[in-house]
């Protein structure tokens, strides 16, 4: 089992989200997810300027073995995403937590973090998971 970053917030489907400094939030899928779906071949991020709303589908990650939706653990507007994945969707299944972030949001109401799992309660919804 990898290292699930504390500072990070979940969704029991696999989504992290970091607040930084400025307040605004990053996405990315956990490494527990990447391994999950294997070595990546295809990313579709939302564009920047699109409202995404806490809960629902916002991209794509495809795989050899599947492809799979990616949901938004906050609401708020695009305001970033992350282009290199074009050319290097694997860049998620080698760094999850850093380089291989999706896109980050301007966030419409911080309270949402509040019903986001943080570390401890992701893991233990991965110990769930593997029994």
């Amino acid at each position: 089992m990898s290292q699930i970053p504390g500072e990070l917030k979940f969704l029991k489907s696999h989504e992290w989200v970091r607040i930084e400094s400025d307040g605004r939030a990053t996405v990315g899928i956990s490494d527990h997810a990447q391994g999950l779906l294997g070595d990546l071949v295809y990313v579709e991020l939302p564009a920047v300027g699109d409202s995404v709303t806490a809960g629902n589908p916002v991209a794509v990650v495809e795989s050899v073995k599947a492809a799979s939706d990616v949901y938004s653990p906050v609401s708020g507007t695009v305001v970033a995403v992350n282009d290199a994945l074009s050319d290097k969707p694997e860049t998620i299944n080698e760094d999850a937590y850093g380089q291989g972030w999706l896109f980050v949001v301007e966030l419409a109401d911080k309270a949402e973090l509040d019903a986001l799992l943080d570390a401890d309660a992701y893991a233990a919804v991965l110990e769930d998971d593997a029994h």
